[in-house]
């Protein structure tokens, strides 16, 4: 298939009419759906967002929960040992198909099967975690929906540039042991060494490391902080948020939930688009596709969303030009 071909095909088909839909009723087919956070989760979270806005899009594409579809849904509840087991699981039902969220849930799927197909919802690095050969060429089992693109780091420090007055120097709080955050600091990094801006790291792997990457900040001084988002620092998000606002810190984040839970700014893909997205690669690979021949996709939505209240408490007047460009604004 080509890859024009495919992307039209992906993008269009929740156009086609109901009719040409009607074909799939006849077989009842089963998708699996894993994650490596919490069932207990706000509704605009990464895995909220893979339970509602995933199994809505297939719908429009003719596969309907309880008429012609099974979704067998794991979720490993912020404890990454446990996905191994998930996904042995949603092996040993024989599903047609694994759609995990994120970078560790789809490695997880991997690990435990090479001849069930793998949609990625929205996984950070899928090359460099090894979940795909390339971006064109996926090979192998896995195929979807990358969270990543090249210049956004470079475009999260810019964005911080165009809000503070004085902006030297930056601190990045990341989970060293998800692969995707480490390619985040790295365009972090090569972008401030280009924009003059310091970058200090600060990295935790569990729980335990939060309070030492807030004393480095508090001895630090960094004139912002930015967090990398992955299940551990979502888990955290208002902690972090409590310790900013405590610290008079301006923050950066990947994902809105953090600015609801009263963080400063994000910017990054709109998940709910992604997760569109990956419900054309089901339906593709339901249909008879194989995930090798079909191109990994990268984010075309991003979203920006400022929080006016943390913004007062810090005593930060967003620019109206910032401002005119928020798709939302938490007041």
């Amino acid at each position: 298939m080509r890859r024009r071909e495919f992307i039209a095909g992906v993008g269009g088909a929740a156009a086609w009419p109901l009719a040409a839909r009607a074909q799939q009723a006849g077989k009842i087919r089963t998708i699996g759906l894993l994650n490596a956070g919490s069932d207990e989760v706000p509704a605009s979270s990464d895995h909220a967002i893979l339970r509602a806005v995933l199994p809505a899009a297939l719908q429009e594409l003719g596969w309907i929960e309880g008429k012609n579809l099974v979704i067998e849904r794991r979720a490993a509840g912020n404890r990454l040992e446990r996905l191994p087991e998930l996904a042995a699981e949603l092996v040993r039902l024989n599903v047609d198909v694994i759609v995990g969220t994120g970078t560790l849930a789809p490695l997880a799927a991997k690990r435990a099967t090479t001849t069930i197909p793998i949609v990625m919802g929205a996984a950070g690095d899928p090359v460099g975690s090894g979940l795909v050969a390339s971006l064109a060429h996926p090979g192998g089992n896995v195929t979807g929906i990358s969270l990543m693109t090249p210049d956004l780091g470079g475009k999260r420090l810019e964005l911080l540039k165009a809000l503070l007055l004085r902006f030297a120097r930056v601190a990045v709080l990341w989970n060293a042991a998800n692969p995707y955050p480490a390619l985040v600091l790295k365009q972090v990094q090569a972008a401030g060494s280009i924009l003059g801006i310091e970058v200090q790291s600060l990295e935790v792997r569990n729980p335990d490391d939060f309070d030492g990457a807030f004393e480095t900040v508090q001895r630090q001084h960094p004139d912002a902080m930015m967090t990398v988002e992955d299940p551990l620092t979502f888990n955290y998000r208002r902690r972090i948020a409590d310790f900013a606002v405590g610290q008079l810190l301006p923050t950066l984040h990947g994902v809105r939930d953090f600015v609801a839970a009263g963080g400063l700014m994000s910017y990054g893909a709109n998940i709910a688009d992604l997760y569109r997205r990956a419900a054309g690669y089901v339906d593709l690979i339901l249909k008879g596709a194989k995930p090798a021949d079909l191109p990994v996709q990268q984010p075309t939505k991003f979203e920006l969303v400022i929080n006016l209240k943390t913004a007062k408490t810090l005593g930060i007047s967003i620019p109206p030009t910032l401002l005119a460009r928020a798709d939302d604004v938490i007041e």
